[in-house]
């Protein structure tokens, strides 16, 4: 699967097919200051989140799950996706990156 659809049938349930995250519940992507910390969101995709987070400015504050069954390759392939269509991005997240990333943040 390429990036978009590994988007599609892991994220965009919660954030939206558009990025723009789904009303008080979801924290958008598109658009998002979050985005500016990649290690942070590969870290998210792999591992979720919960407790409050703020996001261009809005406090969230819904448990997002952890996507264990992606591979490397997949959270490179939804990050590249993700910072090409919404983070002004036209580079490819290596495989490599994600892996490196993914042992500093604990899985």
């Amino acid at each position: 699967m390429n990036g978009q659809e590994l988007y599609e049938q892991n994220c965009a349930n919660c954030h939206q097919k558009d990025g723009l995250g789904f009303k008080d519940l979801y924290p958008p992507i598109a658009g998002s200051d979050f985005l500016k910390n990649k290690e942070a969101a590969i870290c998210m995709i792999r591992n979720g989140a919960s407790g409050e987070m703020t996001v261009n400015g809005k406090v969230y504050n819904q448990q997002m799950p952890a996507n264990a069954q992606l591979y490397d390759l997949d959270i490179a392939a939804i990050t590249t996706y993700i910072y090409n269509k919404w983070g002004n991005e036209s580079a490819i997240t290596e495989t490599d990156s994600v892996k490196k990333v993914l042992q500093r943040c604990g899985k």
